[in-house]
């Protein structure tokens, strides 16, 4: 059997596979979500300026997940939640979404693309509740639904790169549910059983101190973390959560690179940060979450 790592950068140098369609589309919240009160506009991608290839999804107002299943010879029962980044402006919906999720298949796991919903709604605290709803709801209803997707529910992660990164630790690091239980689906936990955090931002104060509401405890989920040292959006963000995560004798691990800024998801780029999926794969699989329906 060839190591994990190889097989994950055979996937990196062939190039991401055409993305799947999802097995499933599940609406987060039976009619409108909580605290939706006004019309935002129409859900669209944002029009491109020349040369430039990414896609933003603006103006979420119903938040989905869509599951994407690897095949029946590769599936772990394993399931991460992905969550994109857009500095809670937009989602990043494919080099941090579904490209994600056609990679996450690759190594056996069943891939959650979260669309929670942006832009940030004026007047809520925290500034990002409504992401925070979204992302607690979809990872109880993925426990919820462990059976039908064929998922082992203690073993459900979360994956979010930058606003998404900061939505993860928001999940593993919040001790209360932000919304009033809605159905059968809410007796399920909210937070992962490990996360990974792809360049997270807004966990650290101006002074680099880690902010109180991500508070850290042995209960904690064990993390691993991605960041360019030359990212405009601090390493401290991750070193800070990292550090309480070791204080507290929780399982981190940190990929610190010399190069490769801000947004590059799973993109190819030319730095050794490109080759950070062989990475969190090995972690995952020392971790062993990977190990389980083959």
């Amino acid at each position: 059997m060839r190591p994990l790592s190889a097989t994950i950068l055979g996937f990196l140098l062939a190039g991401p596979l055409p993305a799947a369609e999802p097995a499933a589309v599940v609406k987060l919240w039976p009619g409108k979500a909580p605290g939706e009160t006004k019309d935002i506009g129409p859900e669209a991608l944002q029009p491109n300026k020349p040369g430039d290839t990414i896609k933003r999804l603006e103006k979420v107002s119903e938040p989905t997940i869509s599951v994407y299943k690897p095949s029946k010879d590769k599936d772990t029962g394993c399931a991460v939640v992905v969550a994109p980044g857009g500095g809670y402006s937009i989602l990043a919906i494919e080099h941090e979404g579904t490209k994600v999720c056609d990679w996450l298949n690759e190594l056996g796991v069943t891939a959650v693309l979260l669309k929670y919903r942006v832009p940030t709604r004026p007047g809520q605290t925290p500034t990002n509740l409504a992401a925070v709803q979204d992302a607690q709801r979809a990872l109880s209803i993925v426990r919820s639904r462990a059976k039908e997707w064929g998922i082992d529910p203690k073993r459900v992660g979360m994956l979010g790169f930058s606003a998404g990164g900061n939505l993860t630790a928001w999940t593993c690091c919040h001790d209360k549910r932000e919304y009033d239980t809605v159905d059968a689906a809410d007796k399920e936990p909210y937070r992962p059983d490990f996360a990974v955090l792809i360049y997270p931002g807004g966990v650290v104060d101006k002074g680099g101190a880690l902010k109180p509401e991500f508070r850290v405890t042995k209960e904690t989920p064990p993390m691993c973390f991605v960041h360019s040292t030359d990212d405009p959006v601090s390493v401290e963000n991750s070193t800070a959560l990292y550090l309480a995560l070791k204080k507290a004798a929780v399982p981190a691990e940190t990929h610190f690179y010399s190069a490769g800024g801000h947004g590059y998801g799973i993109n190819k780029v030319p730095h050794p940060c490109a080759t950070w999926p062989a990475r969190v794969g090995d972690w995952m699989a020392a971790r062993g979450v990977l190990k389980g329906n083959k």
